[in-house]
């Protein structure tokens, strides 16, 4: 294995549960620099996602700083909460300490306009949440993905259907203006939707082999033991599973070979009745559009999960 520094990474996230589970990966991962979290609503209200942020940081130990963003999307539009799949305190109703210190004073746009300033072509941003706090950067500095070495963004269906509606995916649907202007601003983009995050999946049998004694052991068993159970309503335990949809986002920016893809020209319908928030994706083989985004769509999954259980603590044969 060839040796190379650490990859620096921006994390975006609205910190329920599968943002904890990024959290901790970006942070126990050796081959991640946690350079900074910003913080957007989404998997609950601002002061609830940068308390978890917060707090799951703390609870291993990270000294990252934490920058709070938008608490709401850039239009009226208003979604609904996602309390079915992260409970009222966005983490399953696991009881974490609460944080000891607070975000820092700075605005999460100005400090992604900031660090990517200072660090052109250095900086990888990973976005997991709505992209609000993105789109608040643009328009604060219009070549800003430009500058980036990547972005990769936990969101859209391309080819398959939503979660929230038949067409769109949570994330963008919660801000599509937002999502439209990202995907409009250049530089080079990822997406990471529900095509490929629906193959990482998390099992009853994973949830067993969480050892007692990581300091985040109980964090893990209680909020997954709800996200499992909310994916699986009417399934008996030992055969759920769900997906791991913003720990695959930073795995993928970390080890961008562990998902084929491929590019399409990407956008985002902001004004449908049945498909707003809707991605896209125009797969014609003589399209004039410009391809903009890559789109990840198959997963290596044996390696994904030996390498996000491995990262996290587990034993894997």
């Amino acid at each position: 294995m060839v040796d190379r520094a650490p990859l620096p990474v921006l994390l975006d996230v609205d910190t329920g549960i599968d943002d904890a589970l990024a959290l901790l990966y970006a942070h126990l991962s050796p081959e991640i620099d946690l350079v900074g979290v910003t913080t957007c609503f989404g998997n609950g209200d601002l002061s609830v996602t940068t308390r978890n942020t917060l707090s799951v940081l703390e609870l291993v130990g990270s000294d990252a700083p934490v920058y709070a963003g938008a608490a709401t999307p850039l239009s009226d539009w208003t979604g609904a909460p996602a309390e079915a799949f992260h409970g009222q305190n966005g983490l399953g109703g696991a009881v974490i300490p609460d944080p000891t210190r607070g975000p820092e004073k700075e605005a999460a746009a100005q400090y992604l306009v900031r660090m990517v300033n200072a660090r052109p072509g250095e900086l990888t941003l990973v976005a997991v949440a709505r992209l609000t706090n993105v789109a608040v950067a643009l328009s604060l500095d219009p070549a800003l993905l430009g500058k980036l070495r990547g972005l990769y963004v936990m969101g859209g269906a391309a080819f398959v259907p939503g979660n929230v509606t038949a067409a769109a995916e949570a994330n963008i649907w919660g801000d599509p203006e937002a999502a439209y202007k990202v995907f409009h601003a250049g530089g080079d983009i990822t997406m990471v939707g529900l095509d490929v995050t629906h193959q990482a999946l998390f099992t009853d049998d994973d949830l067993a082999g969480v050892e007692p004694h990581w300091p985040y052991a109980g964090l893990l068993r209680d909020a997954l033991e709800f996200y499992l159970a909310a994916y699986n309503p009417k399934r008996p335990q030992g055969t759920r599973t769900a997906p791991l949809h913003d720990p695959l986002a930073v795995m993928l920016a970390e080890t961008p070979d562990l998902a084929r893809g491929e590019r399409y020209a990407v956008s985002v319908e902001r004004a449908g009745v049945l498909t707003r928030g809707a991605t896209v994706v125009d797969a014609r083989p003589y399209s004039p559009e410009v391809k903009n985004v890559q789109v990840a769509l198959e997963l290596d999954i044996p390696r994904f999960r030996r390498r996000f259980l491995t990262r996290l603590g587990w034993r894997t044969a």
